[in-house]
């Protein structure tokens, strides 16, 4: 039950740090939307960034609730976001 504790917790700092990326670059040619789907990157990010931190750092217990799960979770959230956010729509 732990573990399922620390995924949904994962999801939720994952779309907060979307949010907070659409708050923090700012595009002067953008266009209204996609923060729905700023907040679906950062939520997927942080579950698979979640899970490399804890098989990194916490091989043999392995525990959703750990400083390696929300590191690699919060580190994975914020490229993938900014990756979207500043890379990929200037190529649109």
């Amino acid at each position: 039950m732990e573990n399922w504790i620390g995924i949904a917790v994962w999801i939720v700092m994952g779309a907060l740090v979307g949010l907070a990326m659409k708050v923090i670059v700012q595009r002067p040619e953008e266009q209204p939307g996609h923060t729905l789907l700023l907040a679906i990157l950062g939520a997927f990010g942080a579950v698979i960034g979640g899970m490399l931190g804890v098989g990194l750092f916490h091989f043999y217990d392995p525990t959703a609730l750990s400083i390696g799960g929300f590191g690699g979770a919060l580190v994975l959230a914020t490229i993938m976001s900014w990756t979207y956010r500043w890379g990929i729509r200037t190529m649109v």
